[in-house]
């Protein structure tokens, strides 16, 4: 386990986002469930991350998706772009966020406008916000049995195509 929480707070783990993980506390913002959430895939706590989701949205939660992502990349920092509401007597909340991991060699953001809810005083992570953004090509598209760009050898489909889940 990192001593340094992953979270980037400047904590020591033990006293930052583990305690949320070990079920001994919950998250008491939806900034500091995002954190957490984040810490969670860099420790590879999947059941953190299941558990945090919205109840109602369970179902659609990707285990394996997100169990791939989390052992397969390095993470790298979090930041915190802006935060709306999602304070302790706030019923909703949103994070915009930037996360940025490592893999296979490669460097990624992975950014997000985050909606978060909270029930019974507990605060879950209910989906990302849709935003809508037009997307300008400034290479030209890659097939999905092309080479992948990266220059891993495979195929673009079985290899950078496979988009991770929300963190």
């Amino acid at each position: 386990m990192p001593t340094l929480c992953p979270c980037g707070m400047g904590f020591k783990y033990i006293e930052c986002c583990q305690p949320f993980h070990r079920k001994e506390s919950n998250a008491p913002t939806a900034e500091k469930l995002m954190r957490s959430r984040y810490s969670a895939y860099a420790v590879g706590d999947i059941d953190y991350l299941e558990r945090t989701n919205l109840p109602a949205g369970r179902e659609t939660f990707d285990r394996e998706g997100s169990e791939r992502w989390s052992s397969t990349s390095k993470w790298l920092g979090l930041e915190i772009v802006s935060t709306q509401e999602g304070q302790p007597k706030d019923p909703f909340g949103q994070v915009e966020f930037k996360a940025r991991y490592e893999r296979q060699g490669k460097e990624h953001v992975y950014y997000e406008v985050g909606l978060f809810e909270q029930i019974d005083s507990v605060w879950y992570y209910k989906e990302p916000k849709d935003l809508h953004q037009q997307v300008r090509r400034t290479e030209p598209k890659v097939g999905r049995n092309d080479p992948c760009p990266c220059g891993s050898g495979k195929k673009f489909k079985k290899c950078c195509e496979q988009s991770p889940s929300p963190v």
